[in-house]
């Protein structure tokens, strides 16, 4: 036995990290290629957001049983069939679109597969990475997962903005599709103990009752999913469709917004590393807190300041939403029984994904009626009273950091 040197002494951890990151570079390359395939078979920018939807509504649809499929069998099994799903519906949008024969219709369908895998994925990938760390790991292991993807994820975008305009975004699917299957290999590879007796099943139904009743009886919890419901609306509504209008009429147009963009993305990373080390005692204090801070960006924006001020700000923006997701993410692992963990992180994605479709689907009628900059300083306005009123639940701001004696592993 040894004192292991942090999470990436664990073998687990290492190849979680890995898949994570391979995982997000592909998806980063998506974003870009997607949008580009279905403009390049005749679609129209109606057609792109029909496919994105594709994406989004399987996903919200599958999150309760992903659940609970997740905390009934091996949490990486789960996620190897998701990523393979989902790898094997881009390879086949990747072939279509190489082959000149792909039609709307069709990535749109292949969308829906892929949505739907990621329903299964999220609420496994919460559960898992608690089972590769010792339970005092779990603040670092949870931040240098997040700075891994968020650097990944700029990686992914650069790299596929690159390869989409050079090869065609044909090319940029088959680079996704490669990434998912890159990702379950390595999965496979992940050796846990044999879990003990667990009770019989109590059926889809049962089961999800007990995360339910898991999930509504910590008010802090509840709280803040329902808060972050309307900052989840408010952020996708403002990087979709907010903020490149406000690029295109004042800023000079998509390269300004892919500064800001790009600038927020180093704020994760900077803020995941930070978290490496620090380690702030009340967890969801913390997160809420850089909440009021996010709102630095959407006020700069509603100005709008010029392009480096803008920047800056998104740079905090990033920095305070990495705050926010690992010390979130440590709490749900600290707080709530193992077994339950999916199940109650999918009513956790569940509410916090609800209401986006709506943030993007509002923006546009609010744009035409009020302004950009109307809209974008109501929405900062909208977070700063949505984080008082649960900065107000007196379980958020006492909550505390659960200190474990360090552990050994093998």
């Amino acid at each position: 036995m040894r004192s292991a040197p942090g999470p990436l002494g664990s073998r687990n951890f290492r190849l979680l990290l890995a898949c994570d990151v391979m995982s997000i570079a592909g998806t980063g390359i998506a974003v870009v290629a997607v949008p580009f395939a279905v403009l390049s078979i005749g679609g129209t920018g109606s057609d792109v957001g029909y496919v994105a939807t594709a994406a989004l509504l399987p996903m919200i649809a599958f999150l309760l049983l992903g659940g609970v499929m997740a905390d009934r069998l091996p949490r990486h099994r789960v996620i190897v069939a998701a990523e393979l799903a989902q790898g094997a519906a881009q390879a086949l949008s990747a072939a279509l679109v190489l082959t000149g024969t792909a039609r709307v219709w069709e990535l749109l369908v292949l969308a829906a597969v892929r949505g739907a895998g990621l329903g299964f994925y999220f609420p496994a990938a919460t559960g898992l990475l608690p089972q590769t760390v010792p339970a005092d790991q779990l603040g670092q292991a949870n931040a240098i997962d997040r700075t891994g993807r968020n650097a990944a994820q700029i990686g992914g975008y650069a790299f596929g903005g690159v390869l989409v305009a050079l090869l065609g975004p044909g090319w940029g699917l088959a680079a996704d599709a490669a990434s998912f299957g890159l990702a379950a290999l390595l999965r496979i590879g992940m050796r846990f103990p044999a879990a003990g007796p667990r009770a019989a099943p109590a059926g889809v139904i049962g089961e999800l009752r007990e995360g339910w009743q898991e999930f509504v009886s910590r008010r802090w919890l509840w709280s803040i999913v329902l808060q972050f419901a309307g900052v989840a609306a408010v952020t996708t509504a403002t990087v979709s469709v907010l903020g490149p209008v406000v690029a295109h009429e004042s800023l000079g147009g998509a390269r300004s917004w892919g500064v800001i963009m790009a600038a927020y993305g180093a704020g994760g990373v900077a803020g995941g590393i930070a978290l490496i080390r620090l380690r702030p005692a009340r967890m969801l204090l913390a997160a809420s807190v850089a909440m009021l801070v996010f709102t630095v960006l959407l006020f700069a924006l509603a100005v709008p300041l010029a392009v480096p001020l803008i920047a800056a700000a998104s740079f905090v923006a990033g920095i305070s939403g990495e705050v926010f997701v690992v010390n979130w993410n440590t709490t749900m692992q600290q707080e709530i029984p193992p077994a339950a963990l999916s199940r109650v992180s999918s009513y956790d994605a569940l509410g916090s994904f609800a209401l986006t479709p709506v943030g993007t689907m509002v923006a546009g009628p609010l744009l035409a009626a009020f302004g950009a900059r109307s809209v974008l300083a109501a929405a900062g306005v909208l977070i700063l009273l949505l984080t008082g009123a649960v900065l107000g639940v007196p379980e958020v701001r006492q909550l505390r950091r659960v200190t474990f004696a360090p552990q050994e592993v093998p």
